[in-house]
């Protein structure tokens, strides 16, 4: 069978037997109008499937649906219980077990916290009847039953018949021919959707998880009965060349009239705006069964290049008149396709042969609204105008296909799609999964391949099993081999597969041990210079960071009253009633705002630590919007309707996100009077084009927006690219009013980006005023200061704060990781600061309401206090955001009249290192002359019996000066948490690529010897990932292991805590703990969670 390209002068026609394929086409056009299947039809729920045995398909059916919908939306279904089958993880049994939320597993008040709740919930098979008049026009047609978005597999009978073989795609429109079938005259429709995971594809995976859309029933598209010739098109397939100035098109000729009919086709191409190439007329031969036909089609001298600056759509008009010499047919379709030619250039992506940097965010099937994913285009122009003007042009689909709707909505706004197939599970086992994913890929490329906007492809999301390698490498060669149109990786987030032609992968971001470090900005005070040059280098291919941000905020309760659907908040209602319970729901508006602040905060470093990486292919943002889903994951500046919260606007954002942004590389942002800032100033540009003649512009202004200091770079043209140097950008602040808190503008061309800096007095002796006792503890000295009258200032020491309620609250900067119900063990339980920095508390320590880099170092070094045994009228001065789950009254600052006297508790280390601590040694000056002012007058009056529930007694190890090290240990699961008394943090060793073998050790060091009979061990008890099989135990006053074990032996299975006595007392300085062997051998990383010292009294 040979083969020959079309051009308006050849042509060939190869013939294979008639197939019906699902949906493959751009747009549909058929020769008569489609009856619209949309409107009331008749269901039963078969939830023990017994329809099939019992033949439902040929009864007639009672009750009354609306389609396209959800059955949740019908309010069909089963009420939310405590046991309800949700489709995905569950990680925290909080809500299940924890007496906080007894009231919310009550039957009638079932309210759950860890996602959306439905108001009606099902699983199983349903059934849905309709009866259809096919009208005469109909006769000698194919007649094509065509359904959108359906949930999940689906069959088909007409009048009893089956139509076909089951059809099981979460991607594209189930079809099914029913040209023997639908005759002209009536006849009656018999559907059954079931949405129970039939295959693996993930309990997680956003096509059919609870987490997000909800695992539904139904149909929620286009519902038509199509009629067309049967002498059609199908299957257009567009192919761009831009170099050529041409298009390459392959289509299919379908001809069911049972002889060969030849014809004419004729083809045109034209924009919006009319502009069109000329037209394309040849000879074509429709042969008995399908057609293939092949040809190129020139595109005029300047073709429209599709991109983001201008996403030109063009639509291919293809006309087809053919005759088997008695009857005459025509046939008419339209395709729509852009003029784009994704490739790469070394470590980034190029677009129509220019370099280009994504910048994205995910779509993880999110409405909140209906449940499903809208099938109109302008619901998905929302979306994108969203993402746009937030200065992005790039949309991940993490585990699932979007509709149609939404590749056309991403053509109009040049965006470019990351689609995945529907999985979050384990490829490569050989079994029919392997089949499906095939399978589906196939069509997810064949129906949506025209749309310029599909420029990514993977299989899924973070695939696991230990085949799944080899079988994604294999599936990436046959993607690259069946259709270059675009560009295909294996997974999000893993692996890195050399036939990968780009990789999304999670090393390239904050919330990793990215160089062996700890997370970021936890560890280390605000610094800009920072970039993942030496990872992107290591890779032949462009990288993509995966998942970047998921830094959280504080629910927006004023949401609640957007959810007018099938699917209701019920999680911020338990929210609302946690704060309303504490004496905070006033304050909920605040800590969104606040939080939010240091969420914006987090991002913008985050995003600029990604646009100074030369040579980086771009970001995946987890996320603009909220994810409402696992356990409730407040991480976006939007809400999951993709609509402000109210605390950064689009033009803020796209300062530090968007095509162009200008940067600056500094070391630090506290200075003291009489240094000066030198920060390297850059630009990321990736405009439509490059810049000429700029001279780049700084600025220095002070909080009222004052001009203080302005300079100019050296004048220079600006390529397009990432990092660009720009010039030292220096600023002495000699002359400057002190202390300042300032903003440095950089500005490039019409592109602005600014910073905080601060700057405070040079370094002095501070006194404190004589009339101000300080003290370290709620003792009695301090105690009586108070009764006659004193004022003091308490600044306790180590271990002397109690611990809140529900868990330690470590202090620190940034703020919660996704969130603690899907994360329980992760350090980070806060969400920043709120304060009123008109308070004269604050005179010489300027601050915003919230959090900013100023507040990194105090907070890094302090113990939050908990505030719920005192009234609730006593709000903190300096107040802790605390995690929504527990809406504790937390803070780091408050004051209060006890006896006499007036207090001023900060848990803040403001006495250590002042000298080379500006930011706390500032605080301190500013802290003490409130207090030494007629200001300082607490309005509420406490007893020393509640101060009590604040500060407590120094723990024994605290006394005992111990400290902990361990031979290794994973950012957030340091060797301390062994001492922390919460059994819910521990310490664990690294895992993944920095992971070690055993045997493993950790060592706590006294400053005197210590006596002791044993140790209990508290294993971590989220998992038994990690737990010790093997120890040996040694106490003596060395550091090195050496001689006999104090102790040794096997931990239990279990999470129960195990004490090891030993034979005898022990006296040493030094405890060691050597893990010989796990208790897992495929687990090379130790845990513990507690080491009790178990001492004489």
């Amino acid at each position: 069978m040979s083969k020959v390209l079309l051009t308006c002068r050849s042509f060939l026609a190869l013939t294979v037997p008639l197939l019906v394929f699902g949906s493959m086409l751009s747009a549909w056009a058929t020769s008569l109008e489609p009856l619209d299947l949309s409107g009331p039809w008749r269901f039963r729920l078969d939830p023990e499937s017994r329809g099939l045995d019992n033949g439902w398909f040929r009864e007639t059916l009672e009750d009354t649906v609306r389609l396209p919908g959800s059955l949740n939306e019908n309010g069909i279904g089963n009420d939310v219980t405590p046991e309800t089958p949700w489709t995905g993880t569950i990680t925290s049994r909080m809500w299940h077990d924890d007496e906080r939320f007894a009231p919310y597993r009550e039957p009638g008040n079932t309210k759950i916290l860890f996602w959306l709740q439905p108001d009606k919930h099902y699983i199983g098979a349903a059934w849905y009847q309709r009866d259809v008049e096919i009208p005469e026009s109909f006769r000698d047609k194919t007649v094509l039953v065509r359904l959108e978005r359906c949930h999940w597999e689906t069959r088909l009978w007409v009048d009893g018949k089956a139509l076909g073989l089951p059809q099981k795609s979460l991607s594209v429109p189930h079809e099914y021919d029913a040209t023997a079938e639908l005759r002209p005259g009536r006849h009656t429709l018999t559907l059954r959707v079931d949405n129970t995971c039939a295959l693996d594809v993930g309990v997680n995976a956003h096509s059919v998880s609870d987490n997000t859309q909800t695992n539904w029933n139904g149909v929620v598209g286009e519902m038509k009965i199509l009629a067309q010739n049967p002498v059609s098109i199908e299957n257009i397939q567009i192919y761009p060349d831009i170099t050529g100035k041409q298009i390459r098109v392959r289509l299919d000729l379908l001809n069911a009239s049972g002889k060969s009919c030849p014809g004419t086709l004729t083809v045109t191409a034209s924009l919006p705006e009319g502009a069109c190439p000329p037209p394309l007329e040849m000879p074509v031969t429709a042969q008995d069964g399908k057609t293939w036909v092949h040809f190129v089609y020139a595109m005029g001298e300047t073709p429209r290049l599709w991109s983001e600056f201008d996403p030109a759509v063009y639509t291919l008009n293809t006309v087809l008149a053919a005759s088997d010499g008695e009857t005459h047919y025509t046939d008419t379709r339209e395709t729509t396709f852009g003029m784009r030619e994704l490739g790469v250039d070394g470590t980034q992506f190029t677009l129509n042969g220019e370099r280009i940097f994504l910048r994205g965010t995910l779509e993880c099937s999110i409405f909140p609204r209906t449940g499903y994913p809208p099938t109109d285009v302008e619901s998905w122009l929302k979306i994108l105008r969203a993402a746009k003007d937030h200065g992005l042009n790039h949309l991940r689909f993490h585990s699932w296909c979007p509709p149609e709707a939404a590749f056309i909505a991403g053509d109009r706004t040049g965006f470019l799609f990351h689609v995945e197939g529907p999985f979050w599970t384990h490829p490569g086992d050989g079994d029919p999964l392997d089949a499906y994913i095939i399978e589906e890929c196939d069509r997810i490329l064949d129906a949506y391949g025209n749309h310029p906007s599909f420029g990514f492809l993977a299989y899924g999301n973070e695939p696991g099993g230990k085949k799944s390698e080899a079988f994604l490498c294999n599936l990436v060669a046959r993607w690259k081999k069946k259709d270059p149109r675009r560009l295909y990786t294996a997974a999000a987030g893993w692996p890195m597969s050399e036939e990968n032609q780009y990789h999304v992968t999670y090393h390239p971001r904050v919330h990793s041990n990215y160089g062996g470090k700890p997370m970021r900005f936890a560890a280390e005070p605000f610094a800009s210079t920072s970039d993942y040059r030496d990872y992107v280098q290591q890779w032949p291919v462009p990288v993509v960071s995966h998942e970047i941000g998921q830094w959280c905020v504080f629910p927006n309760l004023k949401e609640i009253e957007k959810y007018t659907g099938p699917l209701k908040p019920r999680n911020f209602e338990i929210v609302r009633d946690l704060l309303a319970g504490q004496g905070m729901l006033d304050q909920a508006e605040d800590f969104l705002m606040a939080s939010g602040k240091l969420q914006t905060l987090c991002y913008k470093e985050e995003i600029e630590a990604a646009l100074r990486t030369p040579g980086f292919g771009g970001f995946q943002l987890l996320d603009l919007h909220d994810f409402p889903g696992q356990g409730t994951a407040l991480v976006g500046m939007l809400d999951p309707f993709w609509e402000s919260k109210g605390y950064v606007t689009p033009e803020a954002f796209r300062l530090f996100c968007g095509p162009t942004v200008p940067l600056l590389r500094m070391e630090k942002c506290v200075f003291t009077q009489g240094e000066t800032f030198r920060g390297q100033a850059e630009v990321t540009h990736f405009g439509p084009v490059a810049l000429a003649g700029i001279t780049p512009r700084w600025c220095v202004k002070n909080s009222m927006g004052d001009i203080l200091l302005e300079g100019t770079l050296p004048q220079q043209d600006i390529p397009r690219g990432s990092a660009i140097a720009l010039g030292e950008v220096q600023v002495a602040f000699a002359a400057l009013p002190v202390p300042s808190q300032l903003v440095l503008e950089l500005t490039v061309d019409a592109f602005t980006n600014d910073w905080h800096l601060w700057v405070y007095p040079d370094p002095e002796q501070t006194l404190s005023p004589e009339d101000i006792h300080i003290a370290h503890a709620l003792d009695d000295t301090t105690i009586a200061a108070l009764e006659a009258g004193g004022k003091v200032l308490l600044l306790p020491g180590p271990g002397t704060v109690a611990r809140p309620r529900f868990g330690n609250v470590p202090s620190a900067f940034p703020p919660i990781f996704w969130n603690t119900f899907w994360f329980p063990t992760q350090q980070l339980r806060t969400l920043g600061l709120l304060c009123d920095p008109a308070h004269p508390l604050f005179a010489q320590f300027p601050t915003d309401f919230h959090s900013d880099w100023q507040w990194w170092d105090p907070v890094s070094h302090a113990e939050v206090m908990s505030l719920d045994g005192l009234p609730q009228e006593v709000r903190p001065l300096v107040q802790v955001i605390d995690d929504w789950n527990t809406c504790r009254r937390l803070g780091l600052v408050f004051e209060a009249r006890v006896g006499a006297g007036r207090l001023l508790a900060c848990s803040m280390d403001l006495e250590t290192d002042l000298d080379q601590r500006p930011a706390a040694r500032q605080l301190r000056r500013s802290l003490l002359n409130y207090m030494a002012a007629n200001s300082f007058s607490p309005a509420q009056q406490l007893t020393v019996e509640q101060l009590e529930t604040v500060f407590q007694e120094p723990s024994p190890y605290a006394k005992l000066g111990a400290t902990v090290t361990a031979d290794s240990e994973h950012p957030g699961y340091e060797a301390g948490n062994v001492l922390d008394g919460d059994p819910a943090t521990f310490w664990h060793t690294p895992w993944g690529d920095t992971s070690a073998p055993y045997p493993h050790w950790i060592r706590i060091d006294f400053k005197q010897p210590v006596t002791l009979y044993g140790i209990a061990v508290t294993p971590r008890q989220d998992m038994t990932n990690g737990h010790v099989g093997k120890y040996a135990v040694y106490l003596s006053d060395t550091q090195n292991v050496s001689g006999r074990p104090t102790a040794r032996g096997a931990f239990p299975e279990g999470s129960e805590t195990h004490e090891i006595r030993f034979e005898e007392p022990a006296r040493g300085t030094h405890l060691h703990v050597q893990a010989m062997r796990p208790g897992n051998p495929d687990h090379p990383w130790a845990t513990i969670a507690e080491i009790q010292l178990l001492m004489e009294d």
